[in-house]
């Protein structure tokens, strides 16, 4: 059942249960640790999941903060929150800096969404260029040459595009730039990419959940979301084509696609983008969320307390996570992951965690 993704979805709180560090659930009158995190709208309807499930063996609840990527960063540098979660990853000097650590918990998709009459999902093409060139302001009719021309078929009306952008520092923004600077060099020129842009056009939207509103009542619209937002509002979606020149539609395979050939073990501070991999079946704006803690816990049981349930979620959140199309870390990188929180988590000097054997 997704009951819990509706609540999460225009809820900002996210209670979820804490357990020990074994990654069993609490046992009755096991001591509390209240713990609370905050950032990325793209890992929240997850997080809804994975806490619906596990609070019924709770004993304790973290209040998650679904207010953007940006926001995330800044609470946890800050210390005013026990994690923060991020959609962009930090630098291994940004985390060096800070005292922080990153780490992977899932994987997904960052799709465009539209609102044009007579255009269901699957059905629009667009190319990296000419997707710049919407967001830029430079096409602005559906029925542009520029998408006619990759659309023969497909009627498109003589109706204004307004663009729907996110009004908050945001990783699913920064995934979307970073992409679009990849492919566009007119883009990479005048804009870049950043969680957060002076957008040539357009109207902000706060959140994955703002983007998804306005782009649903307003005929004409275009925006970008996780697809997991799409798929809960029934937003059609288009089509992209990808790095090898594939027609390639958003789904579960092709986000596996483009994150099978990750390799974590070679990336500095677990910094990693999955952006226009090659593939004939990749989705070229392929991400994944980071969870950000201080190396130096100041409470060891809140510290113990965050990674007993991204412990548990590592070994039962599969499934969930695939049910709402994203995609589950492989095996070996949870266990790289686990090693990594052995050895680099600590409080008054001592680790937080003992890595299970293999």
């Amino acid at each position: 059942m997704l009951k819990s993704f509706t609540a999460a979805f225009g809820a900002a709180l996210l209670l979820i249960g804490v357990a020990g560090c074994s990654g069993e659930a609490p046992k009755a009158g096991a001591p509390a640790a209240g713990i609370t995190g905050a950032g990325s709208s793209f890992f929240s309807p997850l997080a809804a999941q994975w806490a619906e499930t596990y609070k019924g063996a709770a004993s304790a609840n973290v209040n998650y903060n679904s207010m953007g990527s940006g926001a995330g960063i800044r609470q946890i540098k800050a210390k005013t929150v026990d994690f923060g979660a991020s959609d962009k990853p930090l630098s291994l000097a940004e985390l060096d800096e800070a005292g922080l650590y990153q780490f992977p918990v899932i994987m997904g998709g960052v799709v465009p969404i539209l609102n044009v009459p007579g255009v269901d999902s699957g059905q629009l093409t667009l190319t990296g260029q000419v997707l710049a060139d919407i967001f830029q302001g430079r096409i602005k009719v559906w029925n542009d040459k520029a998408l006619t021309d990759l659309n023969p078929g497909v009627t498109l009306p003589n109706l204004p595009i307004t663009i729907v952008h996110r009004a908050d520092g945001s990783g699913t923004t920064f995934l979307f730039t970073s992409y679009l600077t990849r492919v566009s060099p007119d883009w990479a020129k005048a804009i870049g990419a950043s969680d957060a842009i002076e957008w040539p056009a357009g109207i902000g939207g706060k959140g994955n959940e703002g983007v998804s509103a306005f782009v649903t009542q307003t005929q004409g619209a275009i925006g970008y979301v996780e697809f997991a937002y799409a798929m809960k509002t029934g937003t059609p979606y288009t089509n992209l084509k990808n790095r090898d020149g594939q027609i390639v539609t958003p789904s579960d395979d092709s986000f596996a696609a483009a994150a099978a050939g990750a390799d974590w073990k070679n990336a500095p501070g677990n910094q990693l983008l999955l952006l226009d991999q090659p593939g004939a079946q990749s989705w070229p704006i392929t991400g994944a969320t980071f969870v950000l803690m201080h190396k130096a816990q100041a409470n060891a049981d809140k510290g113990k307390a965050v990674l007993a349930f991204f412990d548990w979620a590592f070994d039962n959140g599969d499934a969930a996570a695939a049910e709402l199309h994203y995609v589950p870390l492989p095996a070996e990188v949870k266990a790289l992951v686990r090693a990594q929180w052995a050895s680099t988590l600590t409080a008054d000097g001592q680790p937080l965690y003992t890595a299970k054997a293999n």
